[in-house]
């Protein structure tokens, strides 16, 4: 009688990761059940979860908005101190590089947007903007204490880029309202030079008083914030009112078409397409002026 030779158990398959198969995955998915490497493991409430599930998730999970349509930024308004942190950065440039060579290169006068004077550089209307008077400290700790103040309301009821946008179209409006309100050159005057983020900052005043009346608001504090800086920018020498009137215009029409933009899947294109649209009549404003 003989007797066969026993054969050996197969061994158990060793479980691998579906998205590196070479990789032995011991850990699986709270989810999904699946094996996981540790470079597709995220971390759950309990356990971990494939990548590919928390991916799931998150497509499945409505995103969270402001009430302007902005994504929600928890935390400090990164916008409002990244701007400060350039005007500052700015200032420091300009008292330290001798000379006016800053001031020269990025401040605004008309006579850089007209193309018949030789010299057309539409950019400074913007760059203007993050410069400030070298002999004034008073003049950028206040734009940029009233900076701190609005931005920390805005941002997040906008949102970041929402806020950027509106920052920067509305100290083009400052050098727009000064361009409009003011001769191109005037023989024999030397070039001065728009400096500040008056406009911007008033632009965020326009998009204040805007948000407050359309949310029911009460707005009187702003309208007497803004008489006084107005009335300041008629009794203090050399400081343009134009600009400030600019930015404010800009600023409450920008507001306008984040504020009453038709809530729905569109609304951000909406408002990119209308806030684009003032840029774009700023500029058409611009054009028309200078070549008069």
């Amino acid at each position: 009688m003989s007797y066969g030779i026993p054969s050996a158990e197969p061994s158990a398959q060793v479980p691998v990761c579906p998205r590196h198969p070479d990789r032995p995955s011991y850990v699986r998915c709270q989810r999904c059940g699946r094996p996981a490497c540790p470079d597709c493991q995220r971390a759950a409430a309990v356990g971990f979860q494939c990548v590919d599930c928390v991916n799931e998730t998150q497509r499945a999970t409505p995103e969270v908005r402001t009430v302007y349509g902005g994504a929600v930024a928890t935390g400090k308004p990164l916008v409002t101190f990244g701007i400060i942190a350039a005007c500052v950065v700015v200032y420091a440039l300009q008292m330290l590089i001798p000379g006016d060579w800053v001031y020269k290169q990025f401040a605004y006068n008309n006579y850089f947007a007209a193309p018949q004077f030789g010299a057309f550089e539409p950019w400074r209307m913007i760059t203007s903007a993050f410069l400030h008077s070298p002999d004034s400290l008073l003049h950028i700790l206040l734009n940029m204490y009233t900076l701190w103040i609005f931005g920390q309301a805005l941002e997040p009821i906008l949102g970041r880029l929402r806020f950027l946008a509106l920052y920067l179209i509305s100290a083009f409006g400052g050098s727009v309202g000064y361009l409009l309100l003011n001769p191109l050159l005037v023989p024999g005057q030397g070039l001065v030079g728009l400096v500040g983020a008056s406009g911007a900052i008033f632009g965020l005043f326009g998009a204040m008083l805007l948000v407050q009346r359309q949310r029911g608001g009460d707005t009187r504090q702003l309208w007497v914030l803004i008489a006084i800086n107005g009335v300041i920018g008629f009794l203090i020498p050399h400081i343009a009112w134009q600009a400030h009137l600019g930015g404010l215009i800009t600023g409450g029409l920008c507001a306008a078409v984040l504020a009453y933009a038709p809530r729905g899947r569109r609304r951000g294109l909406i408002q990119a397409m209308g806030l684009a649209g003032v840029f774009a009549l700023l500029i058409a404003v611009t054009w028309v002026r200078v070549s008069l």
